[in-house]
């Protein structure tokens, strides 16, 4: 049987769909890449927005439409946070965040054809689902999801109720599956986790996110160890200092803002100020060279003024991140900020983005043209038939190359002067 795999939100969910997708393959079914082929979907959510939500439901109408015998199954953490609106939707198999039941309940599916729904809800204490992804050849960075769960609980976030409880991969389990990768060929591997900076907290002996990173930089063969989305405030300046030891760590942090106004912070229940977040950020550019800084910010939560909003876009410029994702804030029911008062209406919201995404832009073109004249080593992942390849630098600034050889460079690394800029891009030429 032929399954179609559709992944939803963050690079936890993309690590756990290749998880689920290798064990069924080692099970006997197909992958396939086209939806009209499909006898299995298997549709792999996330709700961190009402966007999202309305996706998901869009997405389930095409494949629906594509294929309408195939069976669907639906997991992740849509149907994990809101269980009752899931069971609503036409699928055939629902389950939660922990997927490891799927191919029992696809099996039993098989044999009855009767709708299954097992969603367990999240204890506290529960052990690290056991996950390890082998090489797959897919993609030219691996992702290896290493922590899971939240505690923080954000006013505007759901996460928690999805995902559950921090908990973490032993740090045992973390170097055997990094081995196996670098042993068929992969060179970069990424961190990643629910809030990753939370790593080693459940196991109360005083590991760290830091012991993690350094258990992967020790690695023979893996030559990049990237973070993904980090919390700001559970960086110590011992752990800077540590992993600035780390030639193979990317100088790139993507620390979560959400917002450059201290009242809206503490509105979000973030636990930090903007003077911390300021103090983080100049320690990480003094530790590591060429670093850079990457976040997230949320226009238009709940009671933000027009001078709140004026407070964030005078502290992006101060920051000078070199990339930000925005988007606006999205109620979610079951959250304490879907009750407060002061909600910005869509109009205002789509304003403040553009606003802030033209600012954004500015400082963007400022950091690729930076780079001009710059030699710097790039990994190449994109290969395209007009002989452009692409890849990342160490600090994750995309390049593009005219590769005229007819060779592959895909999971090659070339060092390149920069000449000039293309879009998002940074052109380069081989030394």
């Amino acid at each position: 049987m032929k399954i179609y795999y559709c992944t939803f939100g963050c690079k936890v969910n993309q690590y756990e769909t290749e998880n689920l997708r290798q064990r069924l393959t080692d099970l006997g079914y197909e992958t396939t890449e086209t939806a009209e082929s499909a006898d299995i979907f298997i549709v792999n959510t996330c709700t961190v927005t009402a966007q999202s939500d309305r996706k998901l439901r869009q997405t389930l109408g095409k494949l629906k439409k594509a294929s309408p015998s195939a069976v669907i199954v639906l997991t992740g953490c849509f149907a994990q946070a809101f269980s009752e609106k899931a069971d609503k939707l036409d699928c055939d198999i629902i389950t939660g965040t922990s997927k490891s039941e799927i191919p029992q309940l696809l099996e039993q599916y098989f044999k009855d054809r009767k709708k299954a729904v097992s969603i367990k809800p999240h204890e506290k204490g529960e052990a690290f689902e056991p996950m390890q992804n082998l090489p797959s050849g897919l993609k030219t960075r691996a992702f290896v999801k290493i922590q899971d769960g939240c505690d923080q609980y954000c006013t505007y976030c759901v996460i928690p109720y999805a995902r559950g409880h921090i908990r973490s991969k032993p740090l045992s389990e973390l170097k055997s599956e990094i081995e196996a990768l670098a042993a068929g060929g992969y060179k970069e591997i990424v961190l990643t986790g629910i809030n990753l900076c939370c790593y080693g907290k459940d196991f109360k002996d005083g590991t760290r996110l830091v012991d993690a990173v350094e258990t992967a930089c020790s690695v023979q063969g893996i030559q990049r160890v990237r973070l993904s989305s980090m919390e700001p405030e559970m960086l110590l300046d011992e752990d800077i200092e540590r992993m600035s030891r780390l030639e193979n760590l990317c100088p790139q942090f993507h620390l979560s803002l959400q917002s450059g106004c201290d009242k809206t912070l503490k509105r979000m229940n973030r636990k930090y100020t903007c003077a911390e977040y300021q103090a983080l950020c100049t320690k990480l550019r003094k530790a590591f060279k060429d670093c850079v800084l990457t976040t997230d910010i949320m226009v238009g939560f709940a009671g933000e003024t027009d001078e709140d909003f004026a407070q964030t876009i005078a502290f992006v410029r101060r920051i000078g991140f070199e990339k930000v994702h925005i988007f606006p804030y999205s109620v979610r029911k079951g959250t304490a900020a879907e009750k407060f008062v002061g909600q910005v209406t869509r109009a205002v919201k789509e304003q403040r983005a553009k606003q802030l995404e033209t600012v954004c832009s500015q400082i963007r073109e400022d950091f690729l043209r930076s780079n001009i004249g710059k030699t710097v080593e790039v990994l190449f992942e994109k290969e395209k038939s007009d002989g452009l390849h692409r890849g990342y630098t160490k600090n994750y600034t995309p390049v593009i190359v005219k590769n005229d050889s007819g060779e592959s460079w895909r999971w090659q690394t070339k060092t390149v002067r920069i000449t000039g800029t293309d879009g998002d891009a940074c052109t380069a030429e081989i030394i």
